[in-house]
């Protein structure tokens, strides 16, 4: 393994051979314009988390990270570009915990079936973890930050190795669908065994298909430039199959999130988040819901000091509930930036969220404890962003039915960080 991370970093540095090198000049103006043109693109890509090369655009998603069960967790992944081939795509990544002590990596090719469609195909092979609990839709694996806040804190991760086959498909500007079918195995790094018809299972086969639609309604392209209007909406569905290619358990699970942004004339805006899923059948925990907790636990404030995350519940503790029904919603009203000085704009957030969620048979999980959230959680607070280098600091309240009895337990300081490419 480390003979192949080694040939991945031979690849980028040939790869970025072509970055330096510039076009010929053709004029002043041509010149500038191009240079122009080059800079928007590399923003974009940098947006996007890729810092291009002529061949080969370096995934910027795998060099550092840091979780409480990795440690740090580094290494290089990548994709082909354009200038490689518009038909057909390599990816893949390798990276390495340094508290685990074990690699951790991806290979995967794919074609375009359609142009018009952009309809591709892939196949991948992965071995790497995953957060217990948390639900990723297929249509959002783009999704790019430079640090990812919730992954500081996170301790409660399984094993799994991956062979899927994916199906990318755009039916219209608006709609875009990905759907998958996938063999894994699963083997928590925790202490769980999932009891199903009197036996334990420690570790476990799933085969499951997974179909994913991103519906945008108000996006327009015009003159080659995609502008989004929301609301946007996303919906997937997610079965997995007993006695198909080995496959253990029989469950199905529906997810749904929408987003609405609302803007006003004063620069201020509301923003809008409402989460839901529910799962039926024999559904491990790693596969259940975990209501994005973000508050490690810790005796004092200033032990549990971190970094708050976008769409998370700062003051809920992480491993603290767990559920295979449930719906978030969350409101964030974003003031009017305050114009101190040229270089000094500051932002006041006003965020309230609540949770709501429970399950049955909760006998089936043993080894780890937690509690449902059927009588509805509630915390509220404020961020106050861009003091210092992107910095800001956040302040949350836990209050309701789940309010604890040491006053100090409810409240959640943390440090945000904002940064626009």
């Amino acid at each position: 393994m480390r003979r192949c991370l080694f040939y991945v970093l031979i690849i980028c540095l040939f790869s970025f051979k072509g970055l330096a090198q510039e076009p010929e000049k053709i004029g002043e103006s041509n010149e500038t314009e191009n240079d122009s043109i080059k800079k928007i693109e590399l923003v974009k890509s940098l947006g996007n988390g890729y810092l291009p090369s002529r061949y080969f655009d370096l995934d910027l998603r795998y060099l550092v990270k840091f979780n409480q069960y990795e440690g740090l967790r580094t290494g290089l992944g990548g994709i082909t570009n354009n200038t490689f081939s518009e038909k057909y795509i390599i990816q893949g990544y390798v990276v390495y915990g340094f508290k685990d002590h074990r690699f951790k990596y991806s290979v995967g090719a794919g074609f375009r079936i359609s142009e018009q469609t952009n309809t591709w195909l892939h196949a991948s092979y992965t071995d790497d973890l995953q957060e217990t609990g948390s639900s990723r839709y297929l249509t959002d694996k783009r999704f790019f930050q430079l640090f990812e806040p919730r992954l500081f804190n996170i301790d409660l991760f399984h094993k799994h190795i991956t062979k899927a086959l994916t199906l990318e498909h755009r039916i219209s500007e608006k709609v875009l669908t990905e759907s998958q079918l996938s063999i894994s195995k699963i083997d928590p790094t925790y202490d769980y065994s999932f009891v199903v018809d009197n036996q334990m299972f420690s570790t476990y086969d799933l085969s499951m298909l997974k179909v994913s639609v991103q519906w945008n309604p108000f996006t327009a392209i015009e003159n080659e430039m995609e502008t989004t209007g929301y609301p946007h909406f996303t919906f997937q569905y997610t079965k997995s199959f007993e006695d198909v290619i080995k496959g253990q358990f029989n469950f199905s699970k529906f997810d749904f999130r929408t987003v609405y942004k609302l803007r006003h004339v004063n620069k201020s805006s509301t923003d809008f988040v409402l989460s839901a899923g529910i799962a039926n059948g024999k559904t491990p925990l790693t596969h259940l819901y975990h209501s994005y907790p973000n508050n490690v636990n810790k005796e004092t404030i200033m032990q549990r000091f971190s970094i708050a995350g976008i769409n998370s519940f700062e003051t809920m503790y992480f491993n603290e509930f767990f559920s295979d029904r449930f719906a978030i919603f969350q409101i964030k009203h974003r003031l009017k930036p305050f114009d101190i000085s040229e270089r000094f704009k500051p932002e006041l957030v006003l965020i309230s969220r609540y949770a709501l969620g429970n399950m049955s048979d909760i006998n089936r999980h043993q080894g780890i404890s937690f509690n449902t959230l059927e009588n509805g959680y509630t915390e509220s607070g404020f961020e106050l962003n861009k003091l210092l280098f992107g910095f800001g600091l956040s302040f949350a309240y836990r209050y309701g039915a789940y309010h604890l009895p040491r006053f100090e337990d409810n409240f959640a300081f943390k440090f945000t960080f904002n940064i626009n490419l």
